[in-house]
């Protein structure tokens, strides 16, 4: 009996089907990275990693004045300009983001003991959306106006990603880890001026 079933085109037609659905199941849901991590270790800028304050907030990063080796003697390191911590949305997510001005004034944004699920076509996006805690969170950062950085380097640790020339970060003021593929925030930061 089962020689003639294999025999009939309607059975290779059937395994065919299960086959090539089973390949795309395999590419598009990735489910291995729900077992596996990344581990970055990059180094991270030296800049005093304080909380944010809660009096009034510093004027917004993309007007303070550049720092110059006449003007201040900070003008050699680079300045936490705002930071956060992350809250969970799909996944469990933890750590803290900052954006750094480094020495020659560009900007950075540095992923400090990250702490996340791997995951498909993570991306790592600065947004002007609020961070929103819970299921309320999971699908707001591309609805609004958004800078993305690159992909997500690893899923663990610490790493750093270049500010593009010209963002607004007095606009952007919350960093999330967004899969691209399913249009889904894992985690989020709102990015608090320090002062």
């Amino acid at each position: 009996m089962s020689r003639r079933l294999f025999r009939t085109p309607l059975t290779w037609v059937a395994v065919a089907v299960i086959g090539i659905g089973a390949a795309f199941g395999l590419y598009w849901f990735q489910p291995w990275k729900v077992v596996t991590d990344r581990q970055v270790d990059e180094r991270l800028s030296g800049v005093e990693d304080a909380a944010p304050t809660g009096s009034a907030p510093a004027a917004p990063p993309a007007v303070l004045p550049r720092a110059t080796p006449a003007t201040s003697p900070t003008a050699t390191r680079p300045v936490l300009v705002s930071r956060g911590e992350f809250v969970s949305h799909e996944h469990d997510t933890s750590g803290t983001a900052r954006i750094v001005r480094t020495a020659d004034g560009r900007h950075r944004l540095e992923l400090v003991g990250l702490d996340t699920s791997n995951g498909p076509d993570l991306r790592i996006w600065l947004s002007d959306q609020p961070v929103r805690t819970g299921r309320a969170g999971w699908h707001v950062f591309d609805d609004g106006r958004r800078a993305e950085l690159g992909r997500l380097k690893g899923n663990r640790g610490d790493q750093a990603y270049a500010v593009p020339a010209g963002t607004d970060l007095a606009e952007l003021t919350s960093v999330t880890i967004w899969c691209q593929r399913f249009a889904v925030s894992f985690g989020a930061a709102s990015l608090v001026p320090t002062g």
